[in-house]
């Protein structure tokens, strides 16, 4: 069997609507590069009948095309985890099944790599999404850098291309919360990135509501950083120093002039000032405990029912 050389990992969720599209765009796009591919679809525990498409589809293109059917719904990047353990291509691209990036532009990543790049990120040109969308992975994007270092123009965009020495060292991380591009970027010994298209939605609905995508930023900070922890740790030393020094103002101050009345209300604003402090931080602390008593468990990331493919 020749060498696989192109992997193309799509994961799928509830997009019944969109397939018959995508269908028809990423097999002319795969074909037109003349390159021994194969295209992977992972079906994330959909509840329509994607799953039913999915294995229709194979049964036309068995030679390309391979289905690997979850038992559940994992999300997304336990999704693309999977088709990472089970692809064979030296370069792996990944691609949401919406439409939304078009497989044409497939091209533009694989012709970085080309270049000696081993892991390509995609910048999406004139963004389709809605304004909040736009404001909130702004502001993410900013916070991520500051934090973690990683440099990401547009974190949410899955366009990407991974060389095989960058998916093998990803295969060999276990953690069940991780962010796969920012650990793709911390692997790679050259990343870059590339300016990508972006089209309106095809069919369906975006499955990331505002709480899906605040989960994902906490596993995206929580997994690459300690500095929130560090923080709100020298936090917690300023909060101490003040508080001692306003205690030895009022002392002093008591008995110097005496005791005086009022002052309640401006208590009771810095007591919930600091009874607020102290709930972020165990809310924070939480998010890493919580994230270790995952890991401790050692459950499966995954659960796979089927895989279709070919034998040759």
């Amino acid at each position: 069997m020749p060498e696989v050389q192109l992997s193309v990992i799509i994961p799928v969720y509830n997009e019944e609507a969109g397939l018959a599209a995508l269908f028809a765009r990423i097999y002319p796009a795969l074909d037109a590069l003349g390159l021994r591919y194969e295209l992977i679809f992972v079906n994330d525990g959909s509840r329509d009948r994607s799953a039913a498409l999915l294995a229709a589809q194979f049964e036309q293109r068995p030679d390309v095309t391979r289905v690997i059917l979850f038992n559940g719904n994992f999300g997304q990047h336990r999704a693309i985890l999977a088709g990472f353990a089970h692809c064979r291509g030296e370069r792996v691209v990944t691609l949401d099944a919406d439409l939304q990036n078009p497989p044409e532009d497939i091209h533009l990543l694989l012709a970085a790599m080309d270049q000696g790049h081993d892991y390509v990120g995609s910048i999406r040109r004139q963004r389709q999404d809605a304004a909040w969308r736009h404001w909130a992975s702004r502001a993410m994007n900013h916070l991520r850098h500051k934090l973690t270092g990683i440099v990401m123009t547009d974190q949410g965009c899955m366009l990407r291309a991974y060389g095989r020495n960058v998916v093998q060292l990803i295969n060999q991380c276990n953690e069940l919360n991780t962010f796969i591009p920012a650990l793709a970027y911390q692997f790679a010994q050259h990343p870059t990135e590339v300016v990508v298209g972006h089209e309106e939605r095809s069919a369906g609905e975006s499955k990331y509501s505002l709480y899906s995508l605040a989960r994902l930023n906490f596993d995206l900070i929580t997994g690459f950083s300690l500095v929130p922890l560090q923080l709100f740790s020298m936090l917690g030393m300023a909060v101490s120093l003040l508080s001692g020094l306003l205690f030895v103002l009022l002392a002093g101050r008591r008995l110097i002039l005496g005791p005086e009345e009022g002052g309640t209300f401006t208590l009771f604003a810095l007591l919930f000032l600091l009874i607020g402090l102290a709930l972020l931080g165990i809310g924070l602390l939480g998010e890493y405990v919580g994230r270790i008593y995952q890991e401790v468990r050692q459950r499966p990331r995954y659960v796979i029912s089927a895989i279709l493919e070919h034998q040759p």
